[in-house]
This record gives C-alpha cells, sequence and structure tokens, in this order.
C-alpha cells in the first residue's frame, strides 16, 4: 500500500469517454450548467465548469520538518560544532507533501490528511491564486488519517460537504491534488467500490475506491461529484512501483466530517467502547444464527459491565442497523462506533434468533489508569505505561498481557504520533509482546522505525513511529 503523498483510468476510446462524462453531467448538474460546458468547448463535452467552481478551494501543503542533525545531542554540543566546523543551527527541510481542502471560508479551516503535516514543525498552505499562508494545526486523527489546519486567510472558496452515504459503485468523480509537486492537477474517473476495509491503510477503514488518477502528492486533496461538492479526501493507492495503476482510495466525507466537528469541539476525537467483539457474517455462521442474508454484525462476545451488556445486548446476536442506518461489516460498525463521541446513545437494531428488536447503548469512555502512574519509554517521550495485571478482564480480552498508555503529554513526540491515554498495546512490528521488558527490547531493536499495535475502545490500531 502506498501513501499519495509519500505515496484511475477509462478503458474505452477517447471520444466514447468525453460523451459518457457529458451525459451525466447533463442528468446530475442540470441544463445550464451543461449548456455552458458545451458552448465553452465550441459544441465539445467539457467538465470545465466544475473544475472551475471547485478548484480555488484545493490548496498545496508544503511542510518544514527538522533536520535530522537536530536529533542528535553530539551536535547540540557548540565545542562539538566549531570543532567540525557546522553551521550554528542545522538547516530545515521544506518539502512538498500533499495537498487539502478548504472546507470553511470564514474560519480558515483546512482539511487534510494526517500524515501529510505528521511531524511537521510548520505548514505552508498554497492557495490556487499563489497566495501562501502558514497553518496551525487544529487537531489530527491518525486513527481516520484526517488532520485540521487553519489559514489566516480572507476571500477564501470552500467546497460544500457532500453526503458520501449517497455514492454508488459507477458514480462519476473527479480527483483534485497536486501530484509529484508539479501544481494543481485534475483527473476524472468513477467509484470502483465503496466500503473497502482490511487494507491496513487505517485503524478506521470504510474507503471509497476510485479509478481517478491519485498519486503521490494526491494526499488530502478532493474527490469531488459532478454537483461539485466533497465526497471523499485522498488518502492512499495501491501501487507496486510508487505510482497510479488504477486503484486509489478515499476517506468518506461523511467521516471526515465527523472527525472535524470533534477536532473542532475537542482538539482530537474521543472514541468510546460499546464492549462488543463482532465479526462479518459468513454463510455458515448466518445458517448457525438463522440469519437469511450476509449483511449485519455477528456479536461474537460481549464484555461484562460494558455498555452493550447494559443494553442487553447478548452473543449470537446480529447487529444489522445503526441509528437507522443498515450495517454491512464489522469494519463499517467499528467506523462509525469509532466516530461516536463518549456518553452519545445509539440505537442498534438487532437480530435474535429471527426476532427483529431495537437496542439503545450508551457509549462510554475507554478505561484509564491514574495520571503519571507507569513507567516511561524512552523512544516514546512523554508516555507512560503500565503491565496489565493478570487474571484482570483486559488480560482475559487479550489472552495474555501487554500494556495500557496511562500517561501522554500533550505535544510530546508520543502524543504527535497518535498515543492516548487508555490505548492496550500488544505488538510490535506484528510480534506480540506482553510485558515491558519485551516492549522495551522490540523498541531498542527496530533502528528503522517500529509499528505498534494496539486497541483503543473496541478497536485495533496501528501507529507507526519513524
Amino acid at each position: 500500500m502506498v501513501r499519495p503523498s509519500d505515496n484511475l483510468v477509462f478503458s474505452v476510446n477517447p471520444l466514447k469517454r468525453y460523451l459518457l462524462l457529458f451525459s451525466a453531467l447533463l442528468a446530475v448538474v442540470g441544463q445550464p450548467m451543461a449548456a455552458q460546458a458545451q458552448s465553452n468547448a465550441r459544441g465539445l463535452p467539457t467538465l470545465a465548469p466544475v473544475v472551475n467552481e471547485v478548484t480555488p478551494a484545493v490548496v498545496n501543503i508544503s511542510v518544514i520538518t527538522r533536520s535530522p542533525l537536530e536529533d542528535n545531542p553530539l551536535f547540540s554540543d557548540p565545542f562539538f560544532r566549531r570543532f567540525f566546523n557546522l553551521p550554528d543551527r542545522p538547516q530545515r527541510r521544506e518539502q512538498a507533501a500533499g495537498s487539502g481542502v478548504i472546507v470553511d471560508a470564514g474560519r480558515g479551516y483546512v482539511l487534510t490528511n494526517h500524515h501529510v503535516i505528521k511531524e511537521a514543525e510548520q505548514v505552508i498552505v498554497t492557495l490556487k491564486d499563489r497566495r501562501q499562508f502558514q497553518a496551525r494545526l487544529i487537531g489530527a486523527d491518525p486513527g481516520t488519517d484526517i488532520a485540521l489546519l487553519q489559514i489566516p486567510a480572507q476571500n477564501l472558496s470552500a467546497l460544500k460537504v457532500g453526503d458520501s452515504d449517497q455514492l454508488q459503485v459507477g458514480d462519476y468523480v473527479i480527483a483534485i491534488g497536486n501530484p509529484f509537486g508539479i501544481g494543481q492537477t485534475v483527473t476524472s474517473g468513477i467509484v470502483s467500490a465503496l466500503g473497502r476495509a482490511g487494507l491496513n491503510i487505517e485503524g478506521y477503514e470504510d474507503f471509497i475506491q476510485t479509478d481517478a488518477s491519485i498519486n503521490p502528492g494526491n494526499s488530502g486533496g478532493a474527490l469531488v461529484n459532478l454537483r461539485g461538492e466533497l465526497i471523499g479526501i485522498n488518502t492512499a493507492i495501491i501501487g507496486p512501483a510508487g505510482g497510479n495503476v488504477g486503484i486509489g482510495f478515499a476517506v468518506p466525507s461523511n467521516m471526515a466530517r465527523a472527525v472535524m466537528g470533534q477536532i473542532v469541539r475537542y482538539g482530537e476525537v474521543r472514541r468510546g467502547r460499546l464492549g462488543i467483539e463482532m465479526v462479518d457474517l459468513t454463510p455458515e455462521i448466518a445458517k448457525k444464527l438463522g440469519v437469511a442474508t450476509l449483511e449485519g454484525v455477528a456479536v461474537a462476545g460481549v464484555q461484562p459491565g460494558s455498555p452493550a451488556e447494559k443494553a442487553g445486548l447478548r452473543e449470537r446476536d446480529v447487529i444489522v442497523a445503526m441509528n437507522g442506518r443498515p450495517v454491512r461489516t464489522a469494519a463499517e460498525l467499528r467506523a462509525r462506533l469509532g466516530l461516536t463521541p463518549v456518553g452519545e446513545e445509539v440505537e442498534l437494531r438487532v437480530n435474535r434468533g429471527g426476532d427483529a428488536r431495537a437496542l439503545r447503548a450508551v457509549i462510554a469512555a475507554p478505561q484509564t489508569f491514574g495520571e503519571g502512574e507507569g513507567v516511561t519509554v524512552a523512544q516514546l517521550p512523554g508516555m507512560k505505561v503500565v503491565e496489565i495485571e493478570r487474571g484482570s478482564p483486559l488480560f482475559q480480552r487479550l489472552r495474555g498481557g501487554g500494556l495500557v498508555v496511562s500517561t501522554v503529554e500533550k505535544d510530546s513526540r508520543a502524543f504527535q504520533a497518535g498515543f492516548r491515554p487508555g490505548d492496550i498495546i500488544y505488538a510490535v512490528n506484528r510480534r506480540r509482546i506482553q510485558t515491558l521488558a519485551e516492549f522495551q527490547a522490540a523498541l531498542r531493536g527496530a533502528e528503522r522505525g517500529f509499528a505498534v499495535s494496539l486497541l483503543r475502545g473496541d478497536f485495533n490500531l496501528t501507529i507507526v513511529v519513524r
């Protein structure tokens, strides 16, 4: 899997492609804009009216990062620097990182990907009219790879955020971004699939798949429908050589909007806990549970004392809808629960042995430990962890030991990487760890960085630290 910031195509002939796109434009945006499109192109189909309307809201993002010399304590010694004739201050590196989308012109809010601005000392936003602004990070959510920036600019153009739940496979879409740092670029394609998960890109996966060309540098850019509405934030591609092969992924706009709402309110996403273990329905499981469809999520376990138990959920229940919206897969339910704030009530439609019923559960806060309790981890300054006690409910849930993050200092390296109090760490670089000693040994042996697997509430996450 490739990030478009480290970081789709028709097989029909060009004329037929233009005619198909133009027919869709006529159907979606109506006669006035379509007529303008036709006259602008001297009778030829074009997407220019939509593109001209939306591109001012898509920005280029570059970041200024620390020089590797700044991370070496020897280079902080003035005598050492004079001895080797080194400059007083190592130069910082500026690089084109990706793209972003203005979603609130009045407040100057810009949505982008977390991995675009991760570890940046400064973030520079360049508008289509070439104005540049230093952005302020409002907050970021590594779990969905969404970050919210703010720029002090006037006379901005913003994209209207559309309803990604209304998308269908086959809908035409436009991708806008800054591929390879060459400047704003527009590509077109269709929605290839919905609800993509299991790609190990993020902790909460419910991606839109598209064949609109997405390349390195497109991360954080806009995926737009033919009404000119934002329906996705371009995030990742599958590309063996690091380039486009027609398989790109975008975070749905409804997910990005929910993340943005919590970031604006709290400065971060506060995820809670329902307290269930869930699996996708297979023909075998559906037959055992007496369910006639494969759309839904089977409850494989209910944690004692959890909101799920208090609401009356039981093992072997099949959850078919949440808050009136159908649930198709476990990944989809995880993603939607993961964006539900602590203290909010959710309605779950459940099939139990062929009988339908509605249950209500109040999302609870994850289990936490006392402030300051635990041991500091050298490779992740600002964070303390404690071992899970043998025989505790957490130990039983993990079928063995692990560590709980007890404290994370705000703006520390651990906080910026995405760790939060209450995270349950169970693996490093896909190797199971159960004790503090195993955790420290795994981090010391990871010279090129490490990937920490953890549970947050009901959900699995992987945080990569380089």
